[in-house]
């Protein structure tokens, strides 16, 4: 059984949070590690983000809960005309995230049947020991580059393989089982490696560490565009000068795929490509016209491939 990053930081961080509660003699001091439980996080960024909408909440909820229960008494109907009211405060000042641990704090004003000011120096107490806890745990985060790099490794070396086999298709008129697996595959990868990039990103503060998200991004669109060339297999049914040209070109995009090539030079040989189909004979046949159509149509979303490649390059100059 495999034990994740933010298993062991929870499990580390609660038994952490309530040694130093119990240390500092605090009451309730297991709620300090039900505090550093909810507020462990996957990013830095969300981890900030989230210890302070906390503290917010707790203090805004102390706040309420005491003057309610010192106004109207402490029993469970006022604990729950507090929550009818703390909630949708929360929701509407965005700290939601502290709902819960604010109604855990709010039960010991409840328990205790008084509001002292040692006790409201007990709860901030377990605020700053659990959350603070969770913030330092926080700061070290699994690098996510290495495995993002790899995975761009292998997009780029799955799309090769997918153009190589198009321009084999092309030619036979055919496509195998065995392609559907690989679009599968890529798609799956791309999503994931999406993913790990966004977490990257929230993993700093100072820099810009955008670029390997802009990247999945890009290959996503690049892969919608691929999805939809595929398509058009389903429509070819002949083969002519114009298809073999196409194919050509196809497997030279393959082979250029590399994420500095700017596809400059691959947009301008499309560009001669539709010049030369222009100086063609025209089709003579219905079947010839419409194939040449869906030839078009393929080549009209090869070209949007490169441009969302093209784009981006310049992007990031």
């Amino acid at each position: 059984m495999k034990i994740g990053n933010r298993t062991l930081k929870t499990a580390i961080g609660t038994g952490i949070s309530m040694l130093i509660a119990q240390f500092l003699g605090l009451k309730f001091y297991a709620s300090a590690g039900i505090i550093t439980i909810l507020s462990i996080q996957n990013t830095k960024r969300k981890s900030f983000k989230v210890a302070l909408q906390r503290i917010g909440a707790c203090i805004i909820g102390l706040l309420i809960s005491g003057i309610l229960m010192e106004l109207l008494g402490f029993n469970p109907v006022v604990f729950a005309l507090f929550m009818l009211i703390f909630i949708p405060v929360a929701v509407k000042l965005n700290i939601s995230e502290g709902i819960v641990m604010s109604s855990v704090l709010a039960t010991h004003f409840l328990g205790e049947g008084a509001i002292t000011k040692e006790l409201i120096i007990n709860e901030l107490g377990l605020i700053a020991i659990g959350v603070g806890v969770a913030l330092l745990l926080n700061l070290y985060m699994k690098n996510m580059e290495e495995y993002i790099i790899r995975d761009k490794i292998y997009i780029e070396d799955a799309l090769k393989d997918i153009f190589i086999d198009m321009s084999r298709a092309l030619r036979e008129l055919s496509v195998s089982l065995q392609e559907d697996k690989k679009f599968n595959d890529l798609e799956k990868k791309l999503y994931a490696a999406k993913k790990k990039a966004y977490i990257n990103l929230n993993n700093y503060f100072m820099s810009d560490e955008s670029y390997y998200l802009e990247y999945m991004e890009m290959r996503i669109k690049q892969f919608k565009c691929v999805k939809r060339m595929r398509s058009h297999f389903e429509k070819f049914f002949m083969t002519y000068e114009q298809t073999e040209m196409i194919a050509d070109f196809t497997k030279k995009v393959g082979e250029n795929l590399a994420e500095q090539n700017s596809c400059e030079m691959l947009l301008k040989d499309l560009k001669e490509l539709r010049e030369k189909f222009k100086e063609s004979e025209l089709p003579t046949t219905r079947e010839e016209f419409e194939n040449r159509a869906m030839l078009y149509q393929f080549l009209n979303d090869l070209e949007q491939f490169l441009e969302i490649k093209n784009e981006f390059y310049y992007e990031q100059l």
